[in-house]
């Protein structure tokens, strides 16, 4: 967290993708953060798009033509899924008053689709929003990452 930055002792710091949440809570101070993960949600794996569904794009009619109708993204559906799965767990942790201070870091299309599904009650607690993706990095990374850049 940069100087004007503080998470207090026990705030969360969610780091999501599409596919991965991680829900990690501050054990440290404000001063000197010291993240430990408390729960790991993972979405199951997908499938390609083009092995899901029942239909074909839109077939080729009589004039050669092909239909305006685009294939559905499976992915994005799942992803948007996930994301307010993630969002639900956050509300959920408000509401039963056990969170009072949140940073969350998302990748762009991640992050707007938790804007979109959190409640009022976490919006309020959000300190900062990271717009970068940060699941792929070990705990004591992503602690740098936001100390530097939050």
């Amino acid at each position: 967290m940069n100087k004007d930055l503080k998470l207090p002792h026990d705030g969360l710091v969610l780091v999501s993708d599409g596919r991965k949440a991680l829900f990690m809570k501050n054990k440290g101070d404000d001063l000197y953060p010291n993240l430990q993960v408390e729960r790991v949600l993972e979405a199951p794996d997908y499938l390609a798009t083009r092995h899901q569904g029942t239909d074909k794009q839109g077939q080729a009619g009589s004039a050669g033509r092909r239909s305006a109708i685009e294939q559905t993204d499976w992915h994005d559906l799942a992803e948007r899924k996930f994301a307010g799965e993630v969002a639900d767990a956050v509300n959920t942790a408000c509401s039963s008053g056990g969170v009072k201070h949140i940073i969350v870091a998302a990748p762009p299309r991640t992050l707007a689709e938790l804007r979109h599904c959190f409640s009022d009650a976490v919006k309020q607690r959000i300190l900062v929003e990271v717009n970068k993706e940060l699941t792929k990095h070990p705990v004591y990374e992503i602690e740098q990452h936001l100390m530097a850049n939050a």
